[in-house]
C-alpha cells in the first residue's frame, strides 16, 4: 500500500483540534507545528481529508523537503523531486505560493521563480521535450522554509476549504467556517446541549455547529483540484462522499439559536443555513444581546462579537461588553466561549476568564476566552422493578 504524507495549515493556536479530526479518520500524525499539522495515510486520504476535515484551510500533498541555504541549494534539492511521477507532460505547474520565516532565503518571487527553473529542468531530461504546453490539469506548488529547512507541497483542494459552497452571504466581519467549526470542537459542546449564538452575523457558528451535531461533512457539495489528477485513482472521490452520506444523522434533535441586531443579516444566515441543508436545526431571530436569556440551564454561548477594530466603533465597545456581561449574568449554569481581538473584554464583562486561547485569525491576534459554567447533573436512571 503506497503511503503518502500531507501538510495541512490551520489557524495558529487550533493545531490540537485539527490533529483530532485528523486522529478520528485514521491516519497517523507526523508532526505538529505552528500553524500546520502533518499526516501520513494511503490514497484515500486525498479524498478523506478534503471531504471530512473542518478546520483546515487547505490540503497539501507533500512531495519533498530538504535543507538549503543558498540558491544553488533550493535549485538542487527542487530539481531531485521526482516531478515527473508527479506531473503529466501536459500538466500546468506553477509555485503559487511560498513563505520564508527566520531561513536565509526570504525573497518569496526569487524562491517561486528558482523553484519553477528547477522543476522544467528535471521534466525536460525525462520527457526530452524543450518546450510545456500546460493545457491539462492544474498543480500548484507551494513551498515553505523554515530555519532554512524547506517542504515543498502541491495543494490537493484548490479553493480554500473554509468556502464550503452554503455561504452566499455574508455580515461584514465574518468569521470563517474553519474558525467557527474549531470553536465549536474546542469547547465541550454536543448536540444534545443548547447553543446561541448572539452575534450570529451570516450564520456561520450556528450553521456549523449544525453540521457537527448532524455529522455532515463539510465538504460533501464542492469539488477539490486533485479531482482532475490522473495520477491518483478517480473512484476515491465518489467512495468518500458516498461514506460522508452514510454517516448522517437525519434523526438528531438540535437546540441551536443565533441572533444578531440586524433583521437584514439575519436573513441572509437563514438563506446560507438553507444552502447548507440544516436550517430545521437553527432558529434565528434579530434581537440585541442585552435581551439574550433563556429558560433552560447548562447551554453554551458560542460568539464572534464585534472588535472594535475601527476606530469610530471603538467608543461603543465599553458598553456592548457589558451588556454581554450582563447577559452571561443572567445566564449562570452556562459556559462562555468568546473570541475578540478587544483588549478590555475581560474588564467591561466583568468577569475573568477561566481559560483563555491564543489564535491568530489571519495576520489578527485574537483570544478565545472560556468561561466555564458548572457541569450538567448526571441524567438518573431509575430501574422499574419487574412485575
Amino acid at each position: 500500500m503506497d503511503r503518502y504524507e500531507f501538510v495541512c495549515p490551520c489557524h495558529f493556536g487550533l493545531e490540537s483540534v485539527l490533529k483530532q479530526e485528523i486522529l478520528d479518520l485514521g491516519y497517523e500524525i507526523v508532526q505538529v507545528e505552528d500553524g500546520k499539522v502533518t499526516f501520513a495515510g494511503d490514497a484515500t486520504a486525498f479524498a478523506r481529508a478534503n471531504v471530512f476535515l473542518r478546520t483546515t484551510e487547505r490540503v497539501l500533498w507533500k512531495v519533498g523537503s530538504f535543507h538549503a541555504e543558498t540558491f544553488e541549494e533550493l535549485f538542487q534539492g527542487t530539481k531531485a523531486i521526482p516531478w515527473e511521477k508527479i506531473i503529466p507532460v501536459d500538466g500546468k505547474f506553477w509555485v503559487t505560493k511560498a513563505n520564508s520565516v527566520k531561513s536565509k532565503l526570504f525573497s518569496p518571487s526569487d524562491i517561486q521563480s528558482i523553484m519553477k527553473k528547477a522543476m522544467v529542468e528535471r521534466m525536460k531530461q525525462h520527457y526530452q521535450v524543450n518546450w510545456f504546453e500546460e493545457t491539462g490539469a492544474h498543480y500548484p506548488v507551494r513551498v515553505s522554509i523554515l530555519k532554512d529547512e524547506v517542504t515543498v507541497g502541491i495543494d490537493t483542494s484548490g479553493e480554500s476549504l473554509h468556502k464550503r459552497g452554503y455561504r452566499k452571504l455574508t455580515s461584514k466581519a465574518p468569521i470563517t467556517e474553519t474558525l467557527a467549526a474549531a470553536l465549536i470542537l474546542l469547547s465541550p459542546w454536543n448536540k444534545d446541549r443548547i447553543l446561541v449564538d448572539p452575534f450570529c452575523g451570516s450564520g456561520t457558528i450556528p450553521i456549523e455547529a449544525a453540521m457537527i451535531g448532524a455529522n455532515i461533512a463539510p465538504g460533501m457539495n464542492r469539488e477539490f483540484l486533485a479531482q482532475t489528477w490522473n495520477n491518483i485513482p478517480k473512484k476515491m472521490w465518489p467512495a468518500a462522499v458516498e461514506e460522508a452520506k452514510s454517516k448522517i444523522r437525519t434523526d438528531v434533535e438540535l437546540n441551536i439559536q443565533g441572533y444578531d441586531l440586524d433583521g437584514e443579516i439575519v436573513k441572509a444566515a437563514r438563506q446560507n443555513a438553507r444552502m447548507a441543508g440544516v436550517d430545521q436545526y437553527i432558529h434565528f431571530q434579530q434581537r440585541p444581546v442585552k435581551q439574550l436569556n433563556h429558560p433552560k440551564k447548562y447551554g453554551f454561548v458560542i460568539t464572534n462579537p464585534p472588535y472594535g477594530e475601527r476606530l469610530e466603533e471603538k467608543a461603543a465597545m465599553p458598553a456592548l461588553y457589558k451588556e454581554i456581561g450582563e447577559a452571561f449574568s443572567r445566564l449562570d449554569t452556562w459556559s462562555f466561549y468568546v473570541i475578540t481581538s478587544y483588549e478590555d473584554a475581560q474588564k467591561y464583562i466583568g468577569r475573568k476568564a477561566e481559560k483563555n486561547r491564543k489564535i491568530y485569525n489571519g495576520m489578527l491576534k485574537t483570544y478565545l476566552y472560556q468561561f466555564l459554567g458548572p457541569k450538567p447533573p448526571k441524567k438518573s436512571f431509575v430501574k422499574k422493578e419487574e412485575e
